[in-house]
């Protein structure tokens, strides 16, 4: 009787740890997927290339595990209509920052912080913090008040600090920034991560501490703080703690060059509206930024990877913290990061966790994603939703900006749930 309830058991692990694996589903109609309302999805993303809506796109739907749809339309490359492979390497911008906040929270559960110690204690420029008051838009100068509390690392994770964005932020934020040469982390030459966030806290917040929500550097500042904490660089942090344990083999900073003909080309918009491959300068000026030997490893924007990589990751956070028999985080640790983190703070019909958007009660209604889901998504056109409730992850990713078209992601998430038969 011992021996057979010790085969169960060893049977059991077996199987939950292969059953964290994502597999390719036999078919949509065994997985609980209407073949034909996937077809329409095929259709459509057809069809938006040829309206000239984009390039190029790749979706992809993971449900309980299974990947019931991933595929590709349109072309890399217009001119020459090579076709985007469904196996791209794409830019994925602020899709970098859920990654670097789980590698925080990996961290935390060390004991190398609390969410609500002060920044300043691992990075002394963020001690004594002063505030904006006045702003003068002809010279950039201001004047300041003093902090009424220290930057918490817990502010960090919900864009609560006061800290602002270069290039894409308020104008107060970006002419600071920019006569501080602190840039949004793409392309940045001659000088690391830490030595960047060590300037940003010289510089004034743009608002009090805790008072209200605004997209800033916090996560590039968070990146700093795991390597202040690891003792690593946050590259070798992510490959050792999570890349690798995962297996999310095409998740890079660098690029390996054998690997480079599989980043995406770029495209932008003209006056025209017409698809154009060449940079948009708000950004980044170098289009292969993810193909140079960076050392500056932005928290907050600079990974390139796939949608199979980023659904591996997303179902990771989906399984309570484990995947394929690796544990990189507890369910306890996952439960906070997609809990209310902001109470009444105003973020729309959402909230905030530790590093993405919370579908509430109330936006529940606009969209079919249930209460829970967790969402965000990338500068140059990628989107992702992971939906605790349905097990289900819903990723759609382009490569534009800017993107006059970026509803488009939301019809892909619309018809990827009404696909679902259960």
């Amino acid at each position: 009787m011992r021996f057979y309830l010790l085969f169960f058991v060893f049977c059991f692990c077996i199987c939950t740890s292969f059953a964290q694996q994502l597999i390719m589903a036999k078919d949509p109609g065994s997985a609980g997927f209407s073949s034909e309302r996937l077809d329409r999805i095929d259709k459509a993303m057809n069809d938006w290339v040829k309206q000239g809506y984009t390039n190029g796109c790749v979706g992809m739907i993971v449900y309980k595990g299974k990947i019931v749809y991933h595929k590709a339309a349109g072309y890399n490359d217009i001119e020459n209509k090579t076709p985007l492979s469904k196996d791209a390497i794409f830019r994925i911008a602020s899709q970098t920052k859920a990654i670097t906040s789980v590698a925080a929270m990996i961290l935390f559960e060390e004991g190398k912080f609390l969410l609500d110690d002060a920044v300043g204690k691992y990075i002394p420029s963020f001690q004594n913090q002063v505030v904006i008051d006045k702003f003068n838009p002809a010279d950039s100068t201001y004047t300041t008040v003093p902090a009424k509390r220290n930057v918490t690392i817990r502010d960090l994770l919900t864009h609560t600090s006061g800290i602002g964005y270069a290039s894409i932020g308020t104008k107060e934020a970006t002419a600071i920034y920019a006569k501080n040469k602190i840039t949004v982390g793409l392309n940045v030459n001659g000088e690391s991560l830490l030595q960047a966030m060590t300037r940003l806290g010289t510089l004034p917040l743009m608002f009090q501490p805790g008072e209200k929500w605004m997209y800033g550097l916090n996560t590039d500042l968070l990146g700093a703080l795991v390597e202040v904490w690891s003792g690593m660089s946050l590259e070798a942090f992510f490959t050792s703690r999570i890349f690798q344990p995962l297996g999310m083999n095409d998740t890079y900073f660098n690029i390996p060059p054998e690997k480079a003909s599989r980043l995406v080309n770029l495209y932008s918009v003209d006056s025209l509206g017409h698809l154009v491959h060449k940079p948009d300068s708000t950004l980044v000026s170098d289009l292969n930024y993810p193909l140079r030997k960076n050392t500056y490893f932005s928290g907050g924007a600079s990974l390139s990877s796939t949608l199979k990589d980023y659904a591996i990751f997303l179902q990771m956070l989906l399984n309570g913290g484990a995947y394929n028999g690796q544990r990189i985080l507890s369910a306890n640790s996952v439960r906070l990061m997609t809990s209310n983190q902001i109470g009444k703070i105003d973020f729309g019909t959402e909230k905030f966790g530790l590093g993405f958007a919370l579908v509430t009660d109330q936006s529940a209604g606009e969209y079919p994603t249930n209460v829970g889901t967790f969402a965000w998504g990338g500068a140059f056109a990628t989107s992702y939703w992971a939906d605790p409730k349905e097990n289900m992850i819903i990723l759609f990713y382009k490569q534009i900006l800017p993107d006059p078209h970026g509803e488009l992601s939301k019809k892909f998430l619309v018809m990827a749930y009404a696909a679902l038969n259960e």
